[in-house]
């Protein structure tokens, strides 16, 4: 194309002179490209994040960690969490032992159903002896013969439940009555066991006896009390009663062969003296005062939740 017919002058792109060398420069020049950033003017200041990102914590954790002081300090703040750790276990090991309470929790199905049946109806039972192996007695899923809290605990649990309902059914429910009845059971468990205990001592009675087999012991009268109340609830009085009489003296005949391999067992050469006939008197009468108190408690914490 012809661009002079048309008015148009062709011009051809003039190279850009170079600035004489040693002059003065009067204004940058920006028609190149943009001038270079300072990349300092950002982040030299501040911390660096690809360093924060790439470590993953802040710089002043590892100055706190790297300070002797702060890790003595950290050092000697986790010995004292240890030695109150191993104080606390070491009282609490004082009173109740963890694992001795595992052994009486030890139980099966197998277990509950024929610890149950032996409680209602212990007359057909010929062995009552404890079994050990390596003078340790066998936990109780091995031995129907053992002691467990774990039928005492369910047992109580079940007659506060069963209490709620029998009130509730007489219309005489309410919570206040429901936590008098649950107290007044634990506490005369607790009586019992504490009126055991003061007497095997002043007696200078020597028996394995520990306060969680007594404990199981007096519970299992919950088993008796359940049954009690489910026959005052289904056959009025009269079925009470006569539950009240068969609890009472199956328990009674329980306790008294269960205690009887504990307390009544063969006395030590230290009986033989001047005391000796007074020593199976007391061990007699402690096991007999211990069953025969069993069919009052029972009457006591059952007859007001039948009328």
């Amino acid at each position: 194309m012809d661009f002079q017919q048309h008015g148009y002058r062709a011009t051809k792109p003039r190279a850009r002179a170079s600035p004489p060398i040693g002059g003065p420069l009067l204004f940058d020049d920006t028609s190149s490209g943009p001038p270079p950033m300072n990349n300092q003017n950002y982040y030299s200041s501040g911390y660096n994040m690809a360093d924060a990102s790439a470590g993953g914590q802040d710089p002043g954790a590892g100055s706190l960690f790297a300070d002797p002081v702060a890790s003595a300090a950290m050092m000697y703040g986790s010995s004292l969490a240890n030695q109150g750790k191993d104080i606390v276990n070491k009282e609490i090991n004082r009173f109740m032992s963890v694992n001795k309470l595992k052994y009486f929790f030890a139980v099966d199905t197998k277990y509950v159903l024929k610890k149950l049946l032996l409680l209602m109806f212990p007359y057909t039972h010929q062995d009552w002896e404890v079994r050990y192996h390596r003078d340790t007695p066998l936990i109780p899923r091995h031995d129907v013969n053992a002691p467990d809290l774990y039928i005492p605990t369910m047992a109580f649990i079940t007659y506060i439940l069963l209490a709620g309902m029998a009130l509730g059914i007489q219309k005489r429910f309410s919570p206040e009555v429901l936590g008098l009845c649950a107290s007044t059971a634990l506490v005369w468990i607790i009586i019992e066991v504490l009126v055991m205990l003061l007497s095997l001592y002043l007696l200078t009675v020597h028996t394995d006896l520990s306060m969680f087999d007594l404990v199981a012991y007096s519970g299992y009268k919950y088993v008796g009390m359940i049954f009690t109340v489910l026959c005052g609830l289904l056959f009025g009085s009269d079925g009470y009663f006569v539950a009240l009489a068969w609890s009472s003296c199956a328990l009674m005949f329980f306790i008294v062969r269960s205690l009887k391999m504990k307390i009544l067992s063969s006395f030590s050469a230290d009986s033989m003296g001047a005391g000796a006939s007074a020593k199976p008197q007391f061990r007699l009468y402690i096991t007999l005062a211990s069953a025969a108190f069993q069919p009052l408690i029972i009457y006591w914490l059952t007859a007001h939740l039948v009328r």
